[in-house]
């Protein structure tokens, strides 16, 4: 579910496509920044990648029953992620270059494992990065501008066998409930992790008051349920900036994605060093 996410997409696509993502869907939720010409661009240079116009609120969750059913038979698999959140491994570190099969389910889940015959959903916790003394959105982009991060994951992402989801397509907040028989598998952090680029320098993270996209999720402006993990921590129910909003968020600093991804996609020029995605 995306709303105006053009000047992160290009990065988000590059990225996961050089890691084994074979197909982009995503649902517009009326964004107005020119997201079609973005896309018609990476379709151009060989990206497949869909698009659904999905201008109702609240209704997330509806869009994932949608595209579970709908993408039953041109995919096996499909991870769940938003625009501003890279999956990453730590067992890359050390490889020179990117590779189509490091997100091949099969061996996201151990063949040695009693579970992997069952596995339907495979978990993965998420690192939520600060603004990392940013004002602006980095020109290099998020993997290269976010590198401080709260010390503990929340949340979770999924990857998801599309045969094994129930058929009620019940899910809630990027998990499914399966059929009977399957079962969901857990990542330890230590093998693989989501980069969650979530509180981002103020002009782009302001725009999120715009509304929250999940039915479970109340919008920000709401003065309700004050205490949820939902909510973000020193900010109020209004759009104004918190004293020292820069710097929060910054428990630990994390830089082995930003330099897997400079070493994958940086391109050496005369004056320095410019990211694949750089227009």
């Amino acid at each position: 579910m995306v709303y105006d996410v053009t000047k992160f997409l290009r990065e988000w696509v590059l990225y996961h496509s050089r890691i084994g993502v074979e197909k982009f869907i995503l649902y517009d939720n009326g964004s107005d920044d020119d997201l079609g010409g973005v896309v018609d661009e990476l379709v151009k240079e060989g990206y497949d990648i869909n698009t659904y116009s999905w201008r109702w609120p609240k209704t997330q969750e509806a869009g994932f029953s949608h595209s579970a059913l709908y993408a039953k038979d041109v995919c096996t698999w499909m991870m769940y992620l938003d625009v501003d959140e890279f999956v990453y491994s730590p067992s890359w570190q050390n490889l020179s270059e990117p590779s189509n099969s490091l997100l091949h389910p099969h061996d996201l889940i151990s063949p040695n494992s009693s579970s992997s015959s069952s596995a339907g959903q495979i978990s993965i916790s998420c690192y939520e990065f600060g603004p990392s003394d940013q004002r602006v959105h980095p020109v290099t982009g998020v993997t290269q501008g976010y590198n401080c991060r709260r010390r503990y994951e929340n949340r979770h992402k999924s990857i998801v066998l599309l045969d094994a989801v129930d058929d009620s397509l019940l899910n809630v907040i990027h998990h499914f409930k399966l059929r009977a028989g399957y079962k969901t598998r857990k990542l330890s952090t230590k093998f693989m992790v989501v980069n969650h680029y979530k509180y981002q320098a103020w002009p782009e993270f302001k725009a999120k008051f715009r509304r929250r996209v999940s039915a479970y999720v109340l919008d920000w402006t709401k003065k309700l349920n004050p205490n949820s993990n939902d909510r973000t921590p020193g900010l109020g129910f209004e759009a104004v900036e918190p004293q020292g909003w820069p710097r929060m968020f910054c428990e630990v600093r994390d830089n082995k994605l930003r330099d897997l991804v400079l070493r994958w996609f940086g391109i050496k020029l005369d004056h320095g060093i410019r990211m694949a995605w750089q227009r």
